[in-house]
């Protein structure tokens, strides 16, 4: 019994992570790519590689540092939207290695 409600108090736990929205970043404007993000937290956008023909890429973008583990910060990116080729968002990316102390996180603006 006890596995049993351990098996089910997992599959809640993780529901949440199954929640999260998939856009293709080419079918919306920058403004409605990067107010999905503001509105979610965090959402997943897919668009084609550049470098590879027939490749599609996929990746998480977030609205700021508390969608990121412990040991990543949200950084700068850009995707490719119906209106502009770069559009700026925040993706999630480790954190520097630092020498002594503990690294910070720098917080950049959505």
């Amino acid at each position: 019994m006890k596995t049993l409600i351990l098996i089910v108090a997992s599959l809640l736990a993780a529901s949440p992570a199954l929640a999260i929205s998939r856009y293709n970043s080419q079918s919306m404007s920058c403004a409605a790519a990067r107010q999905a993000v503001l509105e979610q937290r965090a959402v997943i956008f897919r668009y084609p590689s550049k470098r590879v023909a027939g490749m599609t890429l996929y990746d998480r973008y977030v609205r700021d540092n508390r969608q990121c583990d412990s040991h990543e910060y949200a950084e700068r990116a850009y995707i490719p939207t119906r209106d502009n080729p770069k559009c700026p968002v925040l993706a999630c990316e480790p954190l520097p290695d630092v020498p002594f102390g503990f690294p910070r996180r720098p917080w950049i603006r959505f």
